[in-house]
């Protein structure tokens, strides 16, 4: 199936930039028209990679946010003290080119034609893969409900914030702020616990399967969470970045 391609079978290829939203104000979404481009499944990566003017080079993988058949794209989120991330979210332009590799993965991703009862949970930048599998969901007319809860440390750092907003029926979409909240918030606070899974969730009878994006603290509270809920550990799908805010 295409789509299923492993790093070692895969090559190096220039991508132009042809598109830039800002989403937050450290996060920003790189619309790619890549040279050769086989296609991509709902909740894969890709690598990037950058080379400096002496040759230095970094490389970074970020979650695919765009679904399979739309225009390629990546969501960055920015750090401070990051190689790859304050230049691709600051200083790129379109009509510039990137080195990408992809698509990467088969163990995270979603079909249209499954029929489980989907529960996405989010934390931070997490959202990315989780979004592509919504958009293919929408794109498909696949009517598996979903439930999507999303940790995020204030309002203004939510990610896709008002496409989150407009999903369409079958989807309910929750946020738990960690950090802030604004006046009249009446959603949730704090970080996800066994409670707020057991009310966000789908009950683990009717065999559901999740997936789970964030952090590494993050997945592994949520994924435990889960599997304490009845969940089996095989329909916990997870996926965790570190520092560098790659998948």
């Amino acid at each position: 199936m295409a789509g299923t391609a492993l790093r070692g079978r895969l090559t190096w290829q220039a991508a132009r930039v042809a598109s830039l939203i800002r989403e937050t104000a450290s996060v920003c979404t790189i619309g790619l028209e890549p040279r050769d481009w086989a296609g991509h499944r709902a909740g894969q990566h890709l690598d990037v990679r950058l080379t400096a003017e002496d040759g230095y080079r970094a490389e970074r993988s970020y979650s695919i946010a765009s679904a399979p058949g739309e225009q390629l794209a990546i969501t960055v989120e920015r750090l401070e003290d990051g190689e790859v991330s304050p230049y691709l979210t600051e200083e790129l332009q379109v009509g510039d080119e990137l080195e990408l590799r992809g698509p990467i993965g088969g163990y995270f991703v979603w079909e249209p034609g499954e029929n489980s009862p989907l529960t996405l949970l989010a934390g931070g930048s997490g959202i990315v893969p989780l979004r592509s599998i919504l958009r293919d969901r929408l794109r498909t007319g696949s009517d598996v409900p979903a439930r999507l809860l999303y940790s995020s440390r204030t309002l203004p750092d939510v990610i896709y914030r008002d496409e989150l907003g407009q999903q369409h029926d079958g989807v309910q979409v929750s946020y738990t702020l960690t950090r802030d909240q604004p006046p009249g918030w009446t959603g949730h606070t704090g970080r996800i616990n066994a409670d707020l899974l057991a009310e966000a969730a789908w009950p683990a009878a009717a065999d559901p399967v999740a997936y789970v994006c964030g952090p590494t603290s993050f997945v592994e509270t949520a994924a435990a969470g889960l599997v304490g809920l009845g969940y089996p550990p095989g329909r916990v799908k997870t996926e965790r970045f570190g520092a560098t805010g790659g998948p």
